[in-house]
């Protein structure tokens, strides 16, 4: 495919994406379905246009017209008025670009959605920071392989030491309109040497830290990310127990825990609640991934923020209730629970364990570092206000994670 033909499937989508919003994935396979002449390069291409378009949504004009949004990007990308000109005027394009058009310009308009506008302050920073490309950040697997072992595996991708995470590999994002480093099919990640997960998310599993021996609930584990990262810093003594209430988005975790090498985990799932019942009382640290808006993860997924709302957003708060009452009643006394969400919002976060604990005097809320490595702790201080560890694209270069430390009192 030429340009032309490109942009127009990315306005073809962008337009499905306005009229009824739904994951870009979705949309680019439909599109791609219809388009069996779209080589690798062109899903590339138009699906890089597409993610660089929506992370510029507002101020790009995208509500209002598509084409000036893709029109705006393209000149963001620095594509002379030649090539723009061609791009929509030639053979399959969208057709050419009026004088109205061509006059346009950003919006003053901050790219964030309006159901979360009233929840966050300093707006700008983090629209900011969320229209930016995300890095591929990956873990070194300490079951089979250190930080050096990994990064000498990775060096023809361009992977360097992560900033803060001890066990941490990053890929510089790649151009918008490329392929992105294809780390899954490289000998040491089908070897178990590494796992792709943000940095952030790595680093709510080490600042929990020495857990040797001890008896840990994953309780919504998912595919199985901090699951796999617990279960190498315990280095497979002691017991992961991994939940999840969603039997679909805990089916991948087999697959990984086999690859990794990880021993000490014992799947449970949702069809199995005799077996989650006698887990009451008895586990060292119950770890809380809970639901959430995802807002943390926005620079990755920017169609997900044009697709929240309000009503999500109540949804999402009365689940994390549920889940923090129901994770409560397996931590014995003496036990910690950790609440964690990839999301920067106040109401998501602070407000749910205020509420928590008002209800639930046993649990005291502790500093987040209070177990955290030495030297991991003096690192992350910098992100932590005591009452919550708060990470973020703005502030920690990494997604947006917010962990809060609760005790439980043992009598």
């Amino acid at each position: 495919m030429r340009d032309p033909g490109r942009v127009a499937a990315a306005i073809e989508i962008l337009d499905r994406f306005h009229e009824r919003p739904a994951p870009l994935s979705v949309l680019i396979a439909g599109w791609g379905r219809s388009a069996r002449y779209a080589g690798s390069k062109d899903r590339a291409f138009v699906r890089g246009l597409c993610l660089e378009t929506l992370r510029r949504w507002k101020s790009f004009a995208g509500p209002e017209s598509r084409r000036i949004a893709v029109l705006l990007t393209l000149r963001a990308w620095h594509w002379d008025a030649a090539r723009i000109a061609e791009a929509f005027g030639g053979e399959h394009g969208p057709g050419a670009l009026s004088d109205e058009e061509l006059a346009s310009g950003p919006l003053d308009a901050v790219d964030l959605p309006d159901a979360v506008l009233a929840h966050v302050t300093d707006a700008a920073e983090v629209s900011e920071a969320l229209a930016a490309r995300a890095p591929v950040d990956l873990r070194a697997n300490a079951l089979k392989a250190n930080q050096d072992k990994a990064l000498k595996a990775l060096k023809t991708l361009g992977a360097e030491q992560s900033p803060l995470s001890p066990i941490g590999l990053r890929i510089p994002p790649s151009p918008a309109a490329d392929k992105g480093p294809g780390v899954t099919v490289i000998p040491a990640f089908g070897k178990g040497w590494v796992e792709v997960q943000d940095e952030g998310s790595q680093l709510t599993a080490l600042v929990v830290g020495d857990l040797h021996g001890k008896q840990v609930l994953d309780y919504c584990a998912g595919g199985g990310g901090k699951t796999l990262a617990l279960s190498a810093g315990m280095n497979n003594s002691g017991q992961v127990f991994a939940y999840d209430s969603n039997a679909s988005r805990l089916a991948p975790i087999h697959e990984r825990l086999r690859r990794a090498g990880a021993r000490n985990v014992q799947v449970v799932a949702p069809s199995e609640p005799e077996r989650l019942e006698a887990l009451a009382g008895k586990m060292d640290l119950v770890f809380v991934d809970a639901p959430c808006s995802g807002s943390g993860t926005w620079r990755r997924h920017p169609d997900a923020k044009w697709r929240f709302t309000d009503t999500m957003l109540e949804q999402r708060v009365a689940e994390q209730d549920a889940v923090l009452r129901q994770a409560a009643a397996f931590v014995k006394p003496g036990g910690v629970l950790l609440f964690v969400t990839c999301s920067f919002l106040p109401v998501e976060n602070d407000q749910r364990v205020e509420s928590f604990v008002k209800d639930h005097d046993d649990f005291a809320w502790t500093g987040p570092l209070k177990a955290c490595p030495d030297q991991l702790r003096e690192k992350l201080n910098a992100f932590s206000d005591g009452k919550a560890l708060r990470l973020s694209p703005w502030a920690s270069q990494t997604d947006g994670f917010t962990l809060i430390r609760l005790e439980k009192a043992l009598s």
